[in-house]
């Protein structure tokens, strides 16, 4: 018996490789959930996996939220520098919680699968955040530069106004430049495999599970390596500029005080780009799923679980602000008993 639709026997001489692509979409099955074939191997093991992982992550949330909440409640630290840092903390705090809580249930629950709504959500939210954070930390740089280079003129220069319109700005170009990249991935069929190699829904994976043409993912690169090296040249270029203002500096102390305040700024530049340029400025060149993985766990765990560090230890005025928060914390409990 002949099966073959009526249509594609009378259309198939004139065009054969649409009636071939268009009887394959018929008997596909489209993909709704997402699998993370990285935690499939882990069984029993997850568990020595998820305890370190819960800590950090909790080491994360609480580091960042003192840092925050010590630097709005503290008047001495109401300055530019410290306003950029909150900011950054602020971001860091949603920036794990789009990705670790997942990977969390993955290692502990049976289900380690995610659905197409809630892959597109958390890649929508983890690059939203990323860029962000990498456009904030441009403005720290621009910051640093004038208080050094232009010292007299930082007060009228870098207002209170220009630093909430700056994160503004970062929020925006954010949260907006993401938005045609998912919007096309979601009108994309997914008609399996679903399994993603990956410990979060990241675009290379995903777009790689996709039955369909995705070329035009080579100008969505474009467009990152882009955002990635223009933030990456302004921080280098203002660093540069800074580094040779610092070595003029007549008095080994002056130099000393001027590279400490930029320091801690440096160490996270370093880390966060360093870590995405290597992740998202390969273009066609190919790592391992161990490497890949490696990469991923740099600036989605280490990077963030190390800036509160960076951050309290080595700034003087942090830590200070933070001894005096729990010393005044300390000091109303004895008060009220």
């Amino acid at each position: 018996m002949n099966n073959h639709h009526p249509i594609s026997r009378s259309l198939s001489p004139f065009f054969p490789s649409q009636i071939t692509q268009f009887m394959a979409s018929e008997n596909q099955t489209m993909v709704t959930e997402f699998l993370f074939s990285m935690f499939l191997n882990l069984h029993e093991s997850g568990l020595l996996f998820f305890i370190p992982l819960l800590l950090i992550y909790g080491f994360i949330i609480t580091g960042n939220l003192v840092i925050f909440i010590v630097i709005q409640v503290d008047t001495a630290l109401h300055t530019p520098m410290y306003f950029f840092i909150s900011v950054l903390s602020f971001l860091e705090i949603w920036y794990t919680t789009t990705t670790i809580p997942k990977m969390l249930c993955s290692l502990v629950s049976e289900q380690k699968t995610i659905s197409l709504a809630g892959c597109l959500m958390q890649m929508y939210f983890f690059h939203s955040l990323g860029i962000t954070e990498g456009c904030v930390l441009t403005a720290m740089a621009i910051d640093r530069y004038i208080a050094i280079c232009n010292p007299l003129r930082y007060p009228t220069i870098m207002t209170s106004n220009l630093c909430i319109q700056l994160t503004a700005g970062s929020c925006l170009c954010g949260f907006l430049l993401v938005l045609p990249e998912i919007a096309w991935i979601a009108t994309l069929p997914f008609c399996g495999p679903n399994e993603i190699h990956q410990i979060f829904c990241d675009f290379t994976p995903v777009l790689s599970l996709a039955c369909t043409d995705t070329s035009l993912v080579v100008i969505v690169d474009a467009i990152h390596a882009v955002e990635i090296l223009s933030s990456f040249l302004v921080i280098a270029l203002s660093y540069v500029r800074i580094i040779m203002v610092i070595l003029r500096i007549p008095s080994a102390e002056g130099r000393h005080k001027a590279f400490s305040t930029c320091a801690s700024h440096l160490a996270v530049f370093l880390l966060f780009f360093g870590s995405v340029a290597v992740m998202y400025l390969r273009f066609s060149a190919t790592y391992s799923v161990f490497w890949d993985t490696v990469v991923a766990v740099t600036f989605v765990i280490l990077a963030p679980f190390l800036n509160p560090i960076i951050y309290s230890l080595r700034n003087k005025d942090i830590k200070i602000a933070i001894q005096r928060l729990f010393c005044c914390q300390k000091r109303a409990g004895r008060i009220g008993s």
